[in-house]
């Protein structure tokens, strides 16, 4: 059989198209490009301490958020700095005066690690966030701190959670 030049010229077509089907990878690129950077911009932002569960922090309707620090975390029979436990409380009460051996030594060894390189040959700039639930003794807390400013840790902050200024407003306007 015979075939007309139009016939032959379609067959041609279909056979070159038959089966090809193409995915556009520019318009995936671009979608997967903002998506890295959203995440990227929102993820610089945070800071987020450790959470324990048995820590019942403090409330505060301060505005400033925590920076990246050493923290501290004094839990019901362990005192902690950086996530390892360094002391048992129960001796760190029984001791007299109010200097921690073993928290000293843990703040000095952090000084290289943790600290920003401005930091760590500007005393005044040295920071610490201390996290204990808002039931611990005051002779604990005192101890801890006066340790850190003998540690040359010129900040101290005391981790909180914050609590609103509208029930601040509302218990001001109870009063």
């Amino acid at each position: 059989m015979v075939k007309s030049g139009r016939a032959k010229r379609m067959e041609k077509h279909h056979r070159r198209h038959k089966g090809t089907g193409a995915l556009n990878l520019v318009s995936l690129m671009d979608i997967f490009t903002i998506l890295v950077f959203f995440l990227l911009v929102n993820s610089s932002d945070v800071e987020t301490l450790p959470s324990t569960k048995e820590l019942q922090l403090p409330e505060s309707i301060a505005e400033e958020k925590a920076k990246e620090t050493v923290v501290i975390l004094i839990g019901e029979t362990n005192l902690i700095v950086q996530g390892k436990p360094i002391a048992l409380i129960a001796d760190v009460m029984a001791t007299k005066g109010n200097d921690i051996p073993e928290l000293r030594e843990a703040l000095l060894s952090q000084n290289d690690r943790v600290l920003r390189r401005e930091a760590r040959d500007d005393i005044a700039g040295r920071e610490v966030t201390i996290m204990g639930d808002k039931d611990i003794p005051y002779r604990l807390l005192k101890k801890v701190m006066a340790t850190c400013t003998e540690s040359d840790y010129g900040q101290i902050s005391l981790a909180v959670l914050q609590k609103s200024s509208d029930k601040l407003d509302n218990i001001q306007a109870a009063r």
